[in-house]
């Protein structure tokens, strides 16, 4: 019974896996559109959205039939239980990919540049959602830590975002719907920020049994 249940849990691991990387996979489309202008990649973030939402109702179907035909020990419900925390964050994060690849099929060829600040929120997130699954594939609660500090770059990228862009209205009413548009581009990439955060807080947890917010 034991060695099915431990097949059913590596089953899990790596469905987790599967799903941090099609995250991975949707916001760095979404940022390289953003450079690029390649609408296209935006295109395909929103046509494979539901995959995301698809794997995060198999996940769940299989954490309920651990919980409900196997017997897991303390160390299991953790595991379990973090989860489920997981794939929702996650799937959050797929959501805002979306939402990012919907406004950029809005502003069309204007495109912005990679050292801006929104371009460093873009790679800063991606490599906030990298981090959180390579730290649940190592349970490596120091990679999960990074993870959480790499969150103060994001907002502080953000905080400047918001200031250039009252800046802009200010001085170029003209190009306020773009404004608006970038800014809730950077909201979104804030928001994946916080939702890869609190993938690694529950990555802390399923190790240590601690949970901390």
């Amino acid at each position: 019974m034991r060695n099915r249940f431990d097949e059913q849990l590596e089953q899990l691991h790596r469905e987790i896996i599967e799903m941090g990387a099609m995250c991975e996979d949707a916001i760095g489309k979404v940022s390289k559109s953003l450079c690029t202008g390649d609408m296209q990649l935006a295109e395909e973030v929103k046509r494979n959205g539901g995959a995301i939402d698809q794997m995060e109702r198999d996940i769940e179907g299989r954490c309920i039939r651990l919980l409900l035909h196997q017997q897991p020990v303390a160390r299991d419900l953790r595991l379990i239980s973090a989860a489920l925390k997981m794939i929702t964050d996650m799937e959050r994060i797929g959501d805002q990919a979306e939402d990012i690849a919907e406004i950029i099929s809005y502003i069309g060829d204007r495109t912005i540049e990679k050292d801006s600040f929104i371009g460093i929120m873009a790679d800063e997130t991606i490599k906030m959602v990298t981090g959180s699954v390579d730290a649940f594939v190592k349970k490596d609660v120091g990679l999960a830590e990074l993870v959480i500090k790499q969150d103060d770059i994001v907002d502080d990228c953000f905080s400047r975002i918001k200031k250039e862009i009252t800046e802009l209205i200010a001085t170029n009413p003209d190009e306020g719907e773009l404004a608006l548009d970038l800014l809730m581009i950077a909201k979104y990439f804030e928001r994946i920020g916080d939702h890869a955060t609190n993938v690694a807080e529950w990555v802390i947890y399923s190790i240590t049994g601690v949970h901390e917010e």
